[in-house]
């Protein structure tokens, strides 16, 4: 039986190792997994649509849908993280709790970026610093040019919301040292902190607390990164959306059934049995689903933040994201 070919590019993750090895395979499809760094997939994807299909920004794939619909995404999600460690502060700036960013110049790689959606909007809903109260800028973190992958609505600014770019000889790490940024939101971990520069530390002492508290709170595991097929190429063959779901599902499940086991550990952490226990006991066993019913509440407050801060012209529904393929299945 003849297979269709599909090159997907993703990250390298214990979820999707399978597929990446050929260990799980798309029904009908002979898989190409190329294997590179989020940046690089979502700059090729939305500026040269180079993939058949590719792990994706949510808040730019989002982004895309209100305007040209260039992709179908499924719902998966191979890259979701709690944000609240990712708020970085020059610690010469005098700023020891979230109100101190009011009126601040934060800088952040693009506004657009699903990381920073989420950090907007936890500070906004939770600590009182409303998105339009920040002067952000924008670059690149640790090289210089970066620019918005997509052109921000006309909103943002009738909302007034200020993004300004940074120099182009300049980077956000280089300019939170110096001071000319007060802080800065970052999905990466800055190379000054990483290395103890006491220049640079994170806002919240103890991150982990915090997001645990948020998600005691409001049920929210930040979701980063959904799949995409280009849309010509779903349109050609409705079933790869499916296809791939099951796939995924697959894949994921291999790589979450054995992560608490004791007799040889899995990843290179020693006590990992630990922080397994520890996760269940804060967020349930299964806690990385894929799907939209159990992804719901994430998916809206999402989408809500998003609105609020003037990258979507309404509010979209989660259904309204994904390949309808995807979001029933056969009964038996």
């Amino acid at each position: 039986m003849s297979r269709i070919s599909l090159t997907l590019a993703c990250g390298d993750y214990d979820r999707t190792e399978a597929l990446r090895t050929g260990a799980v395979r798309p029904e009908g499809v002979d898989l190409t997994y190329l294997a590179l760094p989020p940046e690089e997939i979502f700059y090729r994807m939305l500026r040269h649509r180079e993939f058949d299909a590719a792990e994706l920004s949510l808040s730019s794939y989002a982004l895309n849908l209100s305007r040209s619909a260039d992709f179908m995404a499924i719902p998966v999600f191979p890259s979701r993280t709690f944000r609240h460690n990712g708020i970085y502060v020059n610690t010469g700036a005098g700023i020891t709790e979230p109100a101190d960013l009011v009126g601040r110049r934060v800088g952040v790689p693009e506004y657009q970026m699903t990381a920073a959606v989420f950090i907007r909007g936890v500070l906004a809903e939770r600590h009182g610093v409303p998105a339009a109260a920040v002067h952000y800028r924008t670059g690149g973190l640790h090289e210089p040019g970066r620019a918005e992958k997509l052109p921000l609505p006309d909103r943002v600014a009738q909302l007034g919301i200020e993004v300004e770019p940074i120099g182009p000889d300049r980077t956000l790490v280089g300019a939170l040292q110096a001071g000319e940024i007060d802080a800065l939101y970052s999905a990466r971990m800055p190379l000054p902190f990483a290395l103890g520069d006491p220049s640079v530390r994170r806002l919240f002492a103890d991150p982990r607390r915090v997001e645990e508290a948020y998600f005691a709170d409001t049920g929210v595991f930040p979701i980063m990164h959904t799949v995409v097929l280009r849309r010509d190429v779903y349109e050609r063959r409705p079933w790869l959306a499916r296809s791939l779901y099951k796939a995924f599902e697959e894949a994921r499940q291999r790589a979450m059934r054995p992560i608490g086991e004791t007799n040889a550990l899995r990843y290179s952490l020693p006590w990992l049995y630990d922080e397994v226990e520890r996760t269940r006991a804060v967020m349930g066993r299964d806690y990385w689903p894929y799907g939209v019913d159990a992804n719901d509440v994430t998916l809206r407050t999402f989408l809500r933040y998003s609105h609020e801060q003037g990258l979507s012209d309404r509010l979209w529904e989660p259904k309204e994201l994904f390949a309808p393929e995807t979001l029933e299945s056969f009964l038996v």
